[in-house]
């Protein structure tokens, strides 16, 4: 027997092999498969991210119903499955979000929550920013111009130097 103990390895090979790879989406893929295939595994070292990998591969992955408690700030934040951390404790830490250990980040946190942010900006903004860039030489001296119509005295130095 392979598992008798004392037993330093087989000495055949594996009896059974599979000869079509598994498909965790075979049959249609449920909501909930659709969701775990499409998730960014981000914050956590490099074994941690193989074994979340490995359970959405093989669908042993079981997202969370309702937020966890986070291991250092103690509130219920943590929104990610096998997490023991929120993403801010992790981030300030420098740990790995799942096991909680000093290892080196694979996909980093703060990447993701910059483009959080950028999305999160009022409409508004957003149309500043591109009427600023994309302004004509006619809207500038409109711009410099004062309450009274008069060009400002910044502006009338650059007009004699050009």
């Amino acid at each position: 027997m392979s598992s008798q103990k004392g037993a330093a390895s087989r000495t055949r090979g594996q009896k059974y092999q599979n000869t079509t790879v598994f498909k965790n989406d075979k049959y249609g893929a449920s909501p909930q498969v659709k969701k775990a295939n499409a998730k960014v595994h981000d914050g956590v070292c490099q074994r941690c991210k193989d074994i979340l990998e490995w359970k959405v591969k093989y669908s042993k992955y079981k997202s969370l119903t309702q937020p966890r408690k986070c291991v250092k700030c103690l509130q219920k934040t943590v929104k990610d499955a096998y997490h023991i951390m929120c993403r801010t404790c992790a981030l300030q830490l420098q740990l790995c979000a799942k096991c909680g250990k000093n290892e080196e980040v694979v996909i980093p946190l703060d990447k993701k929550e910059e483009e959080e942010v950028e999305e999160e900006e009022p409409k508004g903004n957003r149309r500043r920013k591109k009427r600023g860039a994309n302004q004509t030489d006619e809207e500038d001296e409109f711009d410099d111009l004062d309450d009274y119509g008069e060009m400002d005295s910044d502006c009338d130095s650059e007009e004699t130097e050009k």
